[in-house]
């Protein structure tokens, strides 16, 4: 039997669930776990409390459900990419500045990180989606890494974890200390210019550090 919505629209049921997933992402950033409201988010998306628990059974799981599609939305962008077409460096700086930009265009993915955090990642602990979702992007790098050395682009055997850390930690404070980093170093890190030579300057150093030769004695995971 097809449900309505509460203007009497009928109900598309994948259609619903995105916008409820839409709308809970905006609420859960902004006033986090706690604080978010399902009545704010039904009266957002037209449609009622009762048909929110319906879909995904509860608020925490609803919140898990927001933390898997944002993940998904980022992996889902590296994915299309097509870096293995590409030269290891040029597919490297290509992943870069695609984590670059989506980190910028997706503030409120980076507070939902943020939050999780704070909860120590206890929710983020059921979800198997979220870890099998991230396999891939250390694949990724594993594999333009490889490549590199094959072809001597690169010298150095890094350990695709720790990429992936360099890589996150400096897109990810951009956003996370936007404000705090601006008010104390009276810096406008959304300036344009600004913009620009970080994204830059990320993908040079990680070049540059996979460029360089192994210290004798460095040890590599993986």
């Amino acid at each position: 039997m097809a449900e309505r919505q509460l203007n009497g629209r009928k109900n598309d049921p994948a259609r619903t669930q995105e916008d409820i997933l839409a709308v809970a992402t905006e609420e859960f950033s902004t006033h986090g776990l706690a604080g978010a409201r399902v009545d704010a988010i039904a009266e957002k998306t037209r449609t009622s409390k009762r048909m929110i628990y319906y879909y995904f059974g509860s608020k925490e799981a609803l919140y898990l459900a927001v933390l898997e599609r944002s993940y998904r939305k980022i992996r889902t962008l590296e994915a299309d990419l097509e870096l293995a077409n590409l030269p290891p460096e040029q597919a490297l700086r290509t992943l870069i500045a695609t984590t670059f930009d989506h980190d910028e265009a997706n503030p409120d993915f980076v507070r939902l990180v943020s939050i999780e955090n704070i909860h120590h990642a206890a929710h983020m602990l059921r979800s198997e989606a979220i870890r099998e979702l991230n396999v891939s992007v250390i694949q990724t790098i594993d594999a333009i890494v490889q490549r590199g050395l094959v072809d001597g682009t690169f010298r150095r055997k890094a350990d695709a974890i720790d990429i992936h850390m360099l890589i996150s930690a400096f897109c990810f404070f951009r956003v996370s200390n936007r404000y705090t980093f601006g008010t104390i170093f009276r810096r406008d890190l959304s300036e344009p210019a600004t913009i620009g030579r970080h994204r830059t300057m990320i993908a040079d150093a990680v070049v540059s550090y996979l460029k360089e030769e192994e210290e004798a004695g460095e040890v590599v995971r993986g």
